[in-house]
């Protein structure tokens, strides 16, 4: 059984860390485009945790695109922690993980 999905924003002393879960497609990428848009809104740098996404498709992919140059157009921090192996796949095959800043974990996202 697939978890639900869930986005859910937390501060982490000086960052802001979206957490994802579930799957990450057309009819739910809005609300992951949205919780990324609105901690920008708020924050220097945000943090995109993707360890409990299952799944994620095209339109996903354009949320966290979406996120990545709104923060870089800002001069901001955004990047993506303990990716899934599924959203790791996509991200390869479209080569974006030689684009998004990608840490195993907070602390490493933290320290960058």
């Amino acid at each position: 059984m697939t978890a639900a999905n869930d986005c859910s924003v937390e501060d982490k002393q000086g960052f802001l860390v979206v957490s994802v879960r579930g799957e990450v497609d057309l009819s739910w990428s809005q609300r992951l485009r949205k919780q990324i848009l609105d901690a920008l809104a708020t924050t220097r740098a945000v943090v995109v945790d993707l360890s409990q996404v299952s799944y994620i498709d095209s339109s996903g992919i354009a949320a966290l695109v979406e996120g990545f140059q709104n923060a870089r157009g800002k001069g901001q921090h955004f990047s993506l922690v303990a990716v899934s192996k599924p959203v790791h796949a996509v991200l390869e095959l479209a080569r974006l993980d030689r684009v998004f800043p990608i840490h195993a974990n907070l602390e490493d996202a933290a320290r960058a």
